[in-house]
């Protein structure tokens, strides 16, 4: 199984939007093939090394995983992640 994490600095102008880009990450749960799990949430503890917006799913295998990456239920919370966040980091591993 391969865990996908990534955490999003959102751009100040769309900070509000932050409740609909939690909605539109759970919108893709269970609607992918090999996804196996997803949450994702708003950070509340606000520091300076704080992200704003974290997402974290797992699939089945790497093949799943490469095949989210464009998945036409993916592309458009891609397409809108890139347009709103400031910077991302991410880690993927095998569990």
């Amino acid at each position: 199984m391969i865990r996908h994490v990534v955490l999003f600095r959102i751009k100040e102008e769309y900070k509000s939007e932050i409740p609909t880009l939690v909605k539109n990450f759970y919108g893709m749960k269970g609607k992918i093939e090999g996804m196996l799990d997803l949450e994702a949430g708003a950070d509340f503890l606000g520091s300076d090394r704080s992200y704003d917006l974290g997402l974290v799913t797992v699939f089945r295998d790497r093949e799943s995983f490469e095949a989210y990456q464009t998945h036409p239920v993916h592309l458009p919370v891609k397409k809108r992640m890139h347009e709103v966040r400031s910077g991302s980091v991410s880690c993927d591993f095998e569990i």
